[in-house]
This record gives structure tokens, sequence and C-alpha cells, in this order.
């Protein structure tokens, strides 16, 4: 820790004693390389055209504007019951198709469940079946075995 401190108060002795040191330090050591000069070159003139463009597209909106205002005034008694109108139906249209697709979706998955659940009720009506046949079956050879133990013992 106080090594970094000795090191901070070297460096604003330096920067005071040798301001142009201090600039030159942040400077890179090299000058630009061919391929960054030649990328400032064509970038330049590119930019500059994209930059009139955009300004001459703000500069035609705003005249567009200007133009067309007093017309929206003007037809605004129409134009504003219209855009509601439209609004609305649109609205009304997806809104619908929404509800549409909700309840498409939901009445596949009640049938999906309601598939299931006799699905499973199938299954365990036979085996139910199954467990039934063999208590049937086990309690006829215990009876089987107990008839014959009676009529041995006779």
């Amino acid at each position: 820790m106080a090594d970094q401190q000795t090191r901070g108060q070297q460096q604003q002795q330096m920067q005071q004693a040798q301001p142009t040191e201090a600039i030159k330090s942040l400077l890179p050591q090299q000058g630009p390389s061919k391929s960054q000069v030649l990328a400032v070159v064509t970038l330049f003139p590119v930019g500059g055209a994209l930059l009139f463009l955009a300004g001459l597209t703000l500069v035609g909106t705003l005249i567009g504007l200007a133009v067309a205002t007093p017309v929206f005034l003007l037809f605004s008694p129409v134009l504003v019951p219209a855009a509601l109108t439209i609004a609305l139906a649109v609205t009304g249209f997806l809104t619908s198709g929404a509800f549409g697709i909700t309840a498409l979706s939901s009445l596949s998955w009640m049938i999906n469940y309601m598939r299931r659940m006799r699905g499973t009720a199938g299954e365990q009506m036979e085996h139910a079946k199954r467990r039934v046949q063999e208590t049937a079956g086990q309690m006829g050879q215990k009876a089987g075995q107990k008839i014959q133990e009676t009529q041995r013992t006779l």
C-alpha cells in the first residue's frame, strides 16, 4: 500500500516537472496505420453524405407537416372519428381473435385432460377386474382345498 502511494507521488512530481512528457505519455507512440487512414478517408465522405440526407429528410418532414397541418385542421371533424372507428375495429378484431384462441386452447386442454382421465379410469378398471379374478381364483382354490380336506376327513 505504501508502495502504491510512493508511485502516485512520483508520477505527480513527474507531471508537474515535465508537463509535455505527461501529455506525450497519453499519445500513442506511433502514428495511425495505413488501414486506419484509409478507413477514415473512406468513411468520412459516406458519413457526411448520410448526415446531409438526414438533414434533408428533417427539412422535408417539417415542410410537409407545415403544409399538412391546415388540411388536418380542416378535415379533423371527419378524420378523428374515422381514426377512432378504425382503431376500435382493429382492437375488436384483435380481441376477438385472442378470445377465440384462448377458447380453442382451453377446449383442447379439457379434451386431452378428459382423455387422460378416461384412459386412467379404464386402466384402473382393468386392474380392478384382474384383482377380482385373482381373488376369486384364490378363493376357489382355498374352497377346493377345504372341500378336499373335508372329504378326506369323512
